[in-house]
């Protein structure tokens, strides 16, 4: 089976919150069987206008990973980035 990736451009408004956001997220990625393999605000931007946090994790598959962003805990943890944050968040299925 394929493997599922969670890829987000994050826009931190409130450091403060999004710290609350993060030690919800967290837990609920490695609940739900998410390995996170990049993240930062580190990426070399060599095209477009988007700017912040990069990340990319991984699951299982395609269907682990709607299972992990439609899970209540994961929805807890979104209401609180809602509150800090401007993101851009997909999920895809791998190549491979």
């Amino acid at each position: 089976m394929k493997k599922g990736y969670l890829i987000a451009n994050i826009r931190v408004t409130d450091a403060d919150k999004f710290q609350a956001f993060s030690g919800m997220a967290g837990p609920a990625i490695a609940q739900y069987g998410g390995k996170v393999l990049a993240r930062g605000p580190g990426a070399h931007r060599h095209e477009g206008t988007l700017h912040g946090t990069v990340m990319v994790i991984e699951f299982a598959s395609l269907p682990d990973a709607e299972t992990f962003y439609f899970s209540p805990e994961y929805q807890a943890a979104k209401a609180v980035r809602d509150t800090c944050a401007d993101s851009d968040l997909m999920l895809i299925e791998g190549a491979e």
